[in-house]
């Protein structure tokens, strides 16, 4: 009966370090997603920002209004409004995303501790049973 109960809990404790090792290598590769979608969002915030550009440049040199009004096209307050905007935007992405990252990066170390965890309980039960037998070998030999 002690067997079985020690095989079962070795084969829980090798099931359960198995399913953290998976669930590790996942959420890395969430947190992977994560940092590369920061780079995207910077990258089509830019590509919005120089259509921004273009369209007021254009604008600016195209009308009179806006040419005998202002300087440069980055003081038409249209412009500066849709650059803010854009920039908030960006902004809210990038901090949902290094949310998500970091939120990965607590549940890796939750789960990292408790494959240690599981690891050095592991090894406590493999010395304590190879103990064990070399003392029943010794018993019996003496």
């Amino acid at each position: 009966m002690a067997e079985a109960i020690l095989l079962l809990t070795l084969f829980n404790t090798k099931r359960r370090k198995s399913y953290l090792t998976s669930r590790i290598s996942d959420l890395q590769t969430y947190k992977s997603l994560a940092t590369y979608a920061q780079g995207d969002v910077r990258s089509i915030y830019a590509q919005e920002k120089n259509e921004v550009v273009s369209f007021y440049k254009s604008l600016y040199k195209e009308d009179e209004e806006y040419n005998g009004k202002y300087t440069d096209y980055t003081e038409i307050p249209e412009y500066q409004e849709e650059i803010e905007r854009l920039s908030a935007k960006m902004q809210e992405e990038l901090e949902a995303l290094d949310a998500e990252a970091t939120q990965r990066n607590q549940e890796i170390t939750v789960a990292s501790a408790e494959l240690e965890e599981l690891n050095a309980y592991e090894e406590s039960w493999k010395s304590m049973l190879n103990s064990n037998i070399q003392n029943d070998f010794n018993y019996a030999q003496g």
